[in-house]
């Protein structure tokens, strides 16, 4: 990923994450994750985002598709995966997931945003889809 790519992916997170303080300063921390989710889709409309919401993430194997699948909860400007928690505080398998959705649906970014605080913590990662190696940025 160039440098230029990094600035354009930074303007985009910054602006989803605006969405999420938003959110977060009118809701407070501490709710259910699916009140979050729902609140911040009203936030994307609000903004003319270009989104999905629960976005099924479709998994291979030698070529197959299988019947499993995962689903995140958001794909924004198409490039970017949205994970939202509202949890005490972030644990390695919460970044895993993250890592997982990008690693299977080969998208550059992705937002890990947890609502579950009393101040609104996001961490952002790059996928190499070259390298198959993840970096926090």
């Amino acid at each position: 990923m160039t440098e230029d790519d990094v600035k354009f992916y930074g303007s985009l997170c910054y602006q989803i994450i605006g969405c999420a303080m938003t959110v977060h300063r009118e809701l407070h921390g501490g709710l259910l994750e699916e009140v979050y989710q729902e609140a911040i889709a009203i936030e994307f409309d609000e903004n003319d985002f270009n989104y999905e919401r629960e976005k099924l993430i479709e998994i291979f194997y030698k070529g197959q598709k299988l019947k499993k699948f995962y689903k995140a909860d958001f794909l924004c400007f198409k490039k970017i995966v949205v994970e939202l928690k509202s949890v005490e505080r972030l644990i390695p398998e919460h970044r895993a997931q993250l890592i997982n959705y990008l690693r299977l649906s080969n998208k550059p970014v992705g937002l890990l945003i947890n609502f579950g605080d009393s101040s609104l913590k996001c961490e952002k990662y790059i996928f190499d889809e070259t390298t198959n190696n993840f970096k926090a940025f």
